[in-house]
């Protein structure tokens, strides 16, 4: 008797720690999703001003399960340019947006992002994030927009955009679908 007691008491300690595990994402089951930037720098350059980022972008297992079901993810990189005022709120230069559509295409078992009315197609996921993830020479505004010994600042924002999904999807998301990062940066 006293060795059921101890073997249910076992069974029902390691049940608890299993459940633990997942919840925490201690286990393999549970990933870390998100963007991490390893560059993002504005420049003047070729008569503009123009930005260049590089990050890691990591989606969660429900987007990720999402696409294979055929449903396409957009993502959307925002740039407001911005002038300095000591007197009024800061005056808007410039904005500026790229959307992309990533999808997944079951037929031909390869992944496509499109830009604009130009797609290409990619055989895996992580080659397919790489346009979105890495951009360079993106022109935010032309120079004689700018006025010589003004302060310039601009406004980055790079996130999945869920207002895009079908409407039954967006009811509700929760946090595996949140995906974004912000940034603000001096113009040299």
């Amino acid at each position: 008797m006293r060795r059921t007691s101890l073997l249910s008491l076992l069974l029902r300690i390691s049940y608890q720690a299993v459940v633990w595990a997942m919840l925490l994402g201690v286990g393999g089951g549970v990933r870390a999703q998100g963007v991490e930037f390893t560059t993002l720098e504005v420049a003047r350059q070729d008569g503009a001003l123009t930005l260049e980022y590089s990050s890691r972008l990591t989606l969660s297992r429900a987007v990720e399960d999402a696409l294979q079901r055929g449903v396409p993810v957009y993502f959307s990189a925002q740039v407001v340019v911005l002038r300095s005022r000591w007197y009024w709120r800061d005056e808007r230069v410039a904005r500026i947006t790229r959307n992309w559509r990533l999808s997944y295409q079951p037929l031909t078992a390869t992944w496509r992002v499109s830009l604009g009315g130009l797609s290409q197609s990619f055989p895996t996921l992580a080659e397919a994030l790489t346009p979105m993830s890495r951009v360079s020479g993106w022109r935010l505004v032309e120079a004689e927009k700018l006025e010589p010994g003004e302060r310039y600042y601009i406004e980055f924002s790079f996130q999945l955009d869920n207002s895009q999904l079908p409407r039954p999807m967006q009811l509700d998301l929760g946090q595996d679908w949140k995906l974004g990062i912000e940034r603000t940066l001096r113009v040299e």
